[in-house]
């Protein structure tokens, strides 16, 4: 069988979790020592008593506010968990105690499949993040432990022994499986943090699919590179036991060129996947760069409408046969190779016109009983922006659930959560749907 080709990109959607705030006072907890004393792993097993009396609470798990901005301008306070974390131990047996094992360096072969799927299941299953608490399959349910699981190592590792089981790599030569990690020897329990790298998600590589383990549960997002802050500190490593697949597919292949026709919802306002994403590198190829200020990506743009409709235009087309969606004849052409390339220099779609962006009028004008203008013209450019379906009817000046569900969808997908995912238009909500 031949082996499939490991993709450089992952369609994603906007995750539907919320997810809570770091806790502030996380940093207070001493690492856990090797052969301490832990619950028994099944499902999310968690010591109460010994956390509460760390912390001074009647939770195992903290939940305090972050105490610190966003590193990036522009990225609401709760998307950065605090990650705090364990030391180095054994896994742990179904009866809480440590497994008799070696702690010698070893790198048990695996695949960047086997990573992947691994890393899902935890994923899947919502694992709740606690650095004393072990997983069923006897990793510490932090970090470093969910590393430590996709990697399939023998032991529990932490942000300072990872790089042990791996080689230093560049950002250029990043492939799903790999991770990256910052370790903070100063404070190992504030800001140190491990992701799973499962792909960039569009040519410009700025933003990946993380898999990480984090507060509330482990989690697929899109994250910015290296990561929400401390982003300068993150290094690229590449497991050491990785070997070839030898059969079977790598994590999420994409559509392929020759793919046939998936069908017209696919594309639009309002769509988001893996289709939209070769459509926009399939009209690039065609001669439809310029309409592409950023991207192509999966979530459908006015860019892929006007790029679709210059390469429309370029075969002749005229009226609804050049509409900017891509219908079957349009899919044949351009997965083929055949038709004419959109020539450069020759005039296409005009840019839709934008209206110079309000000032942000204030959130007073976006709560329950609000009647104004500013409710129409945002609702407008949530629909506008493909965000409409909550909406049937209007927009209108009075603000209502749908107005807020809409906006919330929106926030949700800027990979915003928690309190910055409110459906209630802030100033950044503003100045994004407006940009």
């Amino acid at each position: 069988m031949e082996t499939p080709e490991t993709p450089v990109f992952e369609e994603f959607d906007p995750a539907s979790d919320c997810d809570c705030p770091g806790c502030a006072r996380a940093g207070q907890l001493p690492p856990r020592a090797a052969g301490g004393g832990h619950p028994a792993a099944h499902r999310v097993l968690a010591v109460a008593a010994a956390a509460s009396a760390a912390l001074g609470t009647g939770h195992a798990v903290p939940a305090a506010a972050a105490p610190h901005a966003p590193a990036l301008p522009g990225v609401p306070a709760g998307d950065e968990p605090e990650t705090p974390q364990g030391s180095a131990a054994p896994l742990h047996g179904p009866a809480g105690r440590p497994a008799k094992g070696t702690t010698a360096v070893r790198t048990p072969p695996t695949t960047r499949a086997e990573i992947i799927n691994r890393a899902r299941t935890w994923v899947a299953a919502k694992v709740p993040y606690s650095m004393t608490a072990y997983w069923s399959d006897g990793y510490r349910q932090d970090c470093s432990g969910f590393v430590s699981m996709a990697w399939n190592l023998p032991g529990n590792e932490w942000t300072g022994s990872l790089d042990r089981y791996a080689d230093r790599i560049p950002k250029e030569d990043l492939q799903p499986g790999d991770i990256l990690l910052f370790h903070n020897p100063a404070s190992p329990q504030r800001g140190s943090h491990v992701t799973i790298f499962g792909g960039w998600t569009d040519y410009t590589h700025s933003y990946y699919i993380a898999y990480e383990a984090t507060r509330p549960h482990a989690r697929r997002q899109a994250t910015p590179f290296a990561y929400w802050s401390h982003s300068d500190r993150y290094l690229a490593y590449r497991y050491k036991g990785l070997v070839p697949a030898t059969g079977g597919s790598e994590p999420d292949p994409q559509p392929q060129q020759g793919t046939p026709y998936p069908g017209a919802a696919y594309f639009g306002p309002g769509a988001h996947n893996g289709y939209v994403t070769q459509l926009g590198r399939m009209l690039i190829d065609r001669g439809a760069r310029r309409y592409y200020t950023t991207g192509p990506g999966p979530r459908w743009t006015d860019a892929d409408r006007r790029a679709t409709r210059a390469f429309q235009l370029a075969q002749g087309w005229t009226g609804p046969e050049a509409d900017g969606l891509p219908g079957p004849h349009t899919w044949r052409l351009l997965v083929t190779g055949e038709g004419r390339d959109i020539v450069e220099g020759t005039p296409g779609p005009p840019a839709p016109s934008s209206p110079a962006a309000p000032a942000y009028p204030g959130r007073e004008m976006f709560r329950p009983g609000a009647g104004n203008r500013y409710v129409t013209l945002l609702g407008e450019r949530l629909v506008k922006k493909g965000f409409g379906r909550y909406y049937t009817k209007g927009p209108t000046p009075r603000w209502g659930e749908a107005d807020r569900r809409a906006v919330e969808a929106f926030q949700r997908a800027q990979g915003w959560r928690g309190a910055a995912a409110d459906g209630y238009p802030g100033p950044e909500t503003w100045r994004r749907l407006f940009s």
